[in-house]
């Protein structure tokens, strides 16, 4: 029987990484794993799994994936991760996609909060949407 590897790049297979917590199986334990399986819901398309792990100080009231051309996600790579205290908690990552043929990145630094026992992505600054290879600012 064939795996199906995350597309969060872990190293696991989706059934056994990002699978259970978009499914509502089970709950991030880290703020790098919600970090991960929202990277997986954006590659999925996966709206309703991205607004119910956003804080709800920060969520926007829809979030329309349907771009056209739809980006078509090729990689994740984690630059780093820091947890000042037990309830906050950042990731920075490298995310790289296709739009029309056209490869670029986006580079976020995020923040993350955990209130009762779950992690909610709260919002983050942006260096992205760059082509590879142009100047980055």
């Amino acid at each position: 029987m064939k795996t199906t590897p995350c597309p969060c790049e872990s190293g696991l297979p989706f059934a056994r990484c990002c699978g259970p917590l978009l499914a509502g199986e089970s709950t991030a334990a880290t703020a790098e794993a919600l970090m991960r399986s929202r990277y997986t819901a954006f590659t999925r398309r996966d709206a309703a799994y991205l607004l119910r792990t956003w804080h709800d100080s920060t969520r926007p009231a829809t979030l329309d994936l349907d771009e056209d051309p739809a980006p078509k996600w090729i990689g994740l790579k984690v630059l780093s991760r820091g947890q000042p205290d037990g309830n906050n908690a950042q990731v920075e990552f490298l995310a790289r996609y296709r739009v029309g043929g056209r490869a670029r990145r986006l580079h976020e630094n995020s923040r993350f909060v955990r209130e009762d026992g779950l992690w909610y992505y709260v919002d983050g600054d942006i260096d992205g949407g760059t082509a590879e290879g142009e100047a980055r600012q």
